[in-house]
């Protein structure tokens, strides 16, 4: 089975209060998972790896065979697909720890970068993370 994810970090100043926002859906369009949480304080770009962090920890949940993820972090996505280098230290550590969960997951990903406008309903409940202040385990 093929499931469609969708990932989004927010954070109001860079840094500043930070959520994650994160959607899987079967390949029929039907949402399975529907998360939103708060971060704390820290850049839009640790949310947005941190927001992958959480759908990783999450997808098992699910039968997969392969997982396409989508985001609006193209710095994210050419990082993890090898086509930029991982310089800053704090992204060094989550991209380390992304890169381990990827390797014991059952399943083939595949990432891909999309338009913010086509993630929209991952940025809503990035900042609804933000709003609400709920903590999430990660």
């Amino acid at each position: 089975m093929t499931l469609l994810a969708f990932t989004d970090g927010a954070s109001r100043g860079n840094p500043g209060h930070a959520g994650v926002g994160v959607i899987i859906k079967d390949e029929h369009g039907t949402v399975l998972l529907s998360l939103s949480g708060y971060i704390g304080s820290t850049t839009n770009n640790v949310a947005e790896y941190t927001a992958l962090r959480a759908l990783l920890k999450n997808v098992n949940r699910f039968p997969c065979t392969h997982l396409r993820v989508h985001s609006d972090s193209e710095l994210m996505v050419r990082q993890l697909r090898g086509e930029y280098k991982v310089k800053d230290p704090s992204l060094k550590r989550q991209h380390q720890k992304v890169k381990a969960a990827l390797a014991a997951l059952p399943c083939k990903v595949e990432f891909r970068h999309i338009p913010r406008e086509e993630n929209a309903d991952a940025d809503m409940l990035a900042n609804a993370g933000i709003d609400q202040r709920t903590r999430i385990a990660l």
